[in-house]
């Protein structure tokens, strides 16, 4: 039986650890001492679901909601701290910038220094991790671990990219390495085009509406089909980048042409292009019609709980969000800018627009995008989490509503806990700026 893209990826980084263990011509465990100690190495020439395997990580991230954590358990946990090799790492500050408090202000010290005395990529300001990220380092065929849930948005480019804990950050941070239980993967083959006007965001509520939001628990979401050839890097960094509010390990598209140029605009090569054998096994398998997408919205306090959007027009709304890594990028604010070209945005309501990087802003500065929305009375913002985050800008108050572009809407996610979030498009999410409640751009 064949294997999968992410079957196939496990694959190549548990060889890696059997040739630097040099037993590649060995079919049974050996041992090998390293550091003094005997440890087990095993060369396999396939993998299936379910088996537990410990590979070596090409890439990995943090951000400043955990790297506190990591650093003060690798400070004062670990009787030899050391780390593997301090070039696989990054570290970025995109949740709260600039620092809210003393008390952040302090966590992020201590990951600056952090990252300055051990030779660590270091990024602040310039945008959220996952963008930052896939514009800087990520390639098809690495396994990426990241201490962020949203890390799975690095299968748009045909990377195996997963979310870890502190803990296991820190292993990975200190060995090079980590285990992985082999997930099953689910197949969504897509078929036709998006018609005008919805758009891949539209498309992944769609989905997780459809299989629930533990519906592939700890599984992989495989996007393939002449559909999926359709959708831009943007689109499929879009889906992929919600597969973990399904409950998925990962999502992943097979690295085509696209990702390809993609890579070449930013002057990397892939460390390896992977395919779905024909034979390959899929617990599950859906087909996905794109040309009978519509506009939905995920109402509170469920992404899975959704709602075409002609259906919910008309709640009032306090506040309006474009960004975050799932919706922030130039293709997104281009959407926002013709929506709201040569109008206001309603009394009353708050809009914010949050670049997703600052590539992505400064495009959008040279394009007019940003002069767009703020003559239309919309709050531009420096490149961060901002809302999505619910810690610092554009926190929600009491009984307000927010209608988002962000990754999830659970209760108190934005704010104050008796508060809603409402998750819909870049022009769902613009065109309701514009009326004060939730609205369709074709309303308009």
């Amino acid at each position: 039986m064949g294997m999968t893209i992410a079957e196939t990826v496990d694959l190549s980084e548990i060889l890696k650890i059997a040739e630097q263990a040099e037993c590649l011509e060995e079919e049974n465990p050996i041992k090998k001492e390293v550091n003094g100690k005997q440890k087990v190495h095993v060369a396999v020439d396939s993998v299936k679901p379910g088996d537990i395997h410990t590979v070596t990580l090409d890439r990995m991230m943090s951000n400043d909601g955990t790297t506190h954590l990591t650093v003060d358990m690798y400070n004062n946990k670990l009787k030899n701290p050391r780390i593997a090799d301090p070039k696989k790492l990054v570290f970025i500050v995109d949740h709260n910038v600039p620092s809210d408090s003393p008390k952040t202000a302090a966590s992020q010290k201590k990951m600056r220094d952090f990252a300055k005395e051990n030779g660590i990529d270091f990024w602040e300001g310039k945008g959220v991790c996952h963008q930052v990220m896939m514009e800087n380092y990520v390639r098809p065929g690495e396994l990426i671990f990241g201490a962020d849930s949203h890390t799975c948005s690095y299968g748009a480019l045909g990377a195996f990219g997963t979310g870890v804990g502190c803990t296991d950050f820190l292993y990975g941070m200190v060995t090079g390495q980590s285990w992985v239980l082999v997930p099953e993967s689910v197949k969504f083959n897509l078929i036709g085009e998006l018609p005008e006007g919805v758009y891949a965001r539209d498309l992944i509520l769609t989905i997780i509406g459809q299989v629930g939001a533990n519906g592939c628990n700890y599984q992989v979401m495989e996007f393939t089909g002449e559909g999926a050839k359709t959708l831009s890097i943007s689109d499929r960094i879009a889906l992929c980048n919600m597969a973990v509010e399904a409950g998925a390990k990962t999502g992943i598209f097979e690295a085509d042409e696209k990702a390809m140029e993609y890579l070449k605009e930013h002057g990397r090569e892939p460390k390896a292009v992977f395919h779905s054998d024909p034979d390959a096994h899929y617990i599950r398998e859906y087909t996905i019609d794109l040309s009978k997408v519509e506009p939905v919205v995920a109402k509170p306090d469920f992404v899975d709980n959704l709602s075409p959007a002609k259906e919910v027009r008309g709640i009032k709304i306090d506040e309006a969000f474009l960004g975050s890594c799932n919706n922030g990028r130039i293709e997104d604010l281009r959407v926002g800018a013709e929506v709201i070209k040569g109008k206001k945005v309603a009394d009353k309501v708050r809009f914010l627009v949050v670049p997703a990087s600052q590539t992505i802003y400064r495009q959008a500065l040279e394009e007019g995008l940003l002069d767009i929305f703020m003559e239309a009375g919309a709050i531009v913002m420096n490149p961060n989490c901002s809302v999505c985050w619910g810690s610092c800008q554009g926190v929600i108050g009491e009984n307000e509503v927010l209608i988002s572009t962000g990754t999830r809407n659970f209760k108190g996610r934005a704010g104050h806990p008796s508060s809603k979030v409402y998750l819909g498009s870049a022009a769902t999410v613009t065109a309701s700026a514009i009326k004060g409640e939730i609205a369709l751009a074709s309303d308009l």
